[in-house]
Formats: C-alpha cells, structure tokens, sequence
C-alpha cells in the first residue's frame, strides 16, 4: 500500500508543505548570523501549537521574536497581506510566546512577525 507522508501539525500531505519548508530554512539562515545574541529554535511546541520560529534574547536589552510563514493561497487567502494577517493571528490563536512569558519575559517585549511569500514576493508584517 502506498501512502502519503502526513505533517503532524495539520494532517496535510507533506509536500503541500515544502513551499514554506524552504522559506522556513531561508530565514533560519538568515538569522543564523544573530546565534550570539539569540537562542533561535525552530518548530518547536509553545501553547497548544507548533511555531515556525522563535528568538529569545541572550541580553534583557533586546526584544523576543516569534514568526509565522504562510505560503499565500487563493483559496485560503484574498491576498497576500491576508495571509500575513493571518499568520499573526495564528500567532495570538495558537498563544506562540507561552514559552517566553513562562521564562519571564514579559508580554511587552515579544515581537511578533507574520511573513507571507508569493513566489519571490514576500509580505512581512508586525
């Protein structure tokens, strides 16, 4: 019997996917130059969700990140500021930051970013 791979964060087919997976890696790269001021981890359970990824700062002086990527969809989404908000959404929905206001940071120094991505187009919004 053949079967297709299963993400266990929605059920969809995994190669549904692999637009934000990469996405997902080009961004992680991105930030991959910050490692000495932030402990960055990537798809990992905060609240009752899994975010894509996380900052949190090594120094009290610097601001906590979360973001989301959703890849833009016609049939999800009317355009691509739609799914940037909706990747904001699912940020608060999902309660993303759980992690750091268990670790102390407080509420007003979690930044949140929901990025869309079209193609080579891509919609970053806070």
């Amino acid at each position: 019997m053949l079967t297709k791979p299963i993400s266990s964060a929605n059920g969809e087919p995994s190669e549904k996917k692999q637009p934000e997976r990469f996405y997902h890696g080009f961004v992680l790269g991105l930030t991959a130059d910050l490692a000495g001021r932030y402990h960055i981890r990537s798809n990992r359970e905060s609240g009752p969700g899994r975010y894509d990824v996380m900052m949190e700062p090594l120094q009290e002086t610097d601001d906590a990140i979360v973001m989301e990527f959703k890849v833009f969809s016609k049939q999800k989404d009317k355009t691509l500021e739609q799914a940037a908000q909706n990747a904001l959404q699912q940020i608060e929905r999902m309660k993303y930051d759980a992690e750091l206001t268990a670790r102390g940071i407080e509420k007003s120094r979690i930044r949140h970013y929901g990025f869309a991505f079209d193609g080579q187009t891509v919609l970053i919004r806070e």
